[in-house]
């Protein structure tokens, strides 16, 4: 799985890692490009940066799951990190979403910006429920991936297994399910601002988590 790597520290490692999706038509490199990495680095933050690709037809034969749990996971705790927490954006927060679904515990928090919901289906059919917290589906076959999303966040959205934040854009073309979303997780994890589905959105969201979950007053 091709990947970029950024070392808070040259030549060893830090004890945080985040492992960064991008969206869908986005590359590695658009991390670098967009700030994200140098923003990290502005803070001070010992926190190393892996910027992985995610090819459309992994995540359309379910691939990139193993993918990134052999290629980068695995490889992150022989290394000795941590904390290891998945970043992802819109198709990316919803492959990382899967991800923590289907290797519990490796995770130690994920970071879902403007996520992708599923399709119209998925999303009316919890709306029609009454929200997340209502939403009592019956069954889910493996290959749902976005009902299995869902279901993974109703039920880890507000426990301590995993710490999930959540955040978008108001005018994002997602925001009514983002909106479901939140209901399903601690208010303080949650942050929306003006916005649409675009880069300088997630770029203000980026800057908010940092400096709220990895701030000077607030290392771990």
């Amino acid at each position: 799985m091709r990947h970029l790597t950024d070392l808070a520290q040259p030549g060893q490692h830090a004890d945080t890692l985040m492992i960064l999706l991008p969206g869908a038509y986005h590359q590695p490199e658009d991390f670098i490009k967009e700030g994200f990495v140098q923003a990290v680095r502005q803070r001070q933050l010992a926190i190393d940066l892996i910027m992985a690709e995610l090819a459309f037809s992994h995540i359309a034969d379910q691939s990139a799951l193993p993918k990134i749990h052999g290629s980068l996971i695995q490889p992150a705790i022989a290394a000795g990190y941590q904390n290891i927490w998945l970043a992802g954006i819109s198709i990316g927060a919803y492959v990382a979403m899967a991800y923590a679904g289907s290797y519990p515990a490796q995770l130690a928090g994920v970071l879902l910006l403007a996520p992708y919901p599923g399709n119209r289906m998925t999303t009316g059919e919890i709306a029609y429920a009454g929200g997340l917290q209502a939403w009592a589906p019956d069954a889910i076959p493996d290959a749902d991936t976005e009902r299995h999303n869902w279901h993974w966040l109703k039920t880890h959205g507000n426990t301590k297994d995993i710490e999930i934040h959540l955040g978008y854009g108001e005018d994002d073309r997602f925001a009514e399910s983002h909106l479901m979303m939140a209901q399903a997780l601690p208010t303080a994890h949650v942050d929306k601002i003006p916005g649409d589905h675009v880069w300088p959105v997630w770029q203000q969201l980026w800057h908010n988590f940092l400096d709220k979950r990895f701030g000077i007053n607030n290392h771990g």
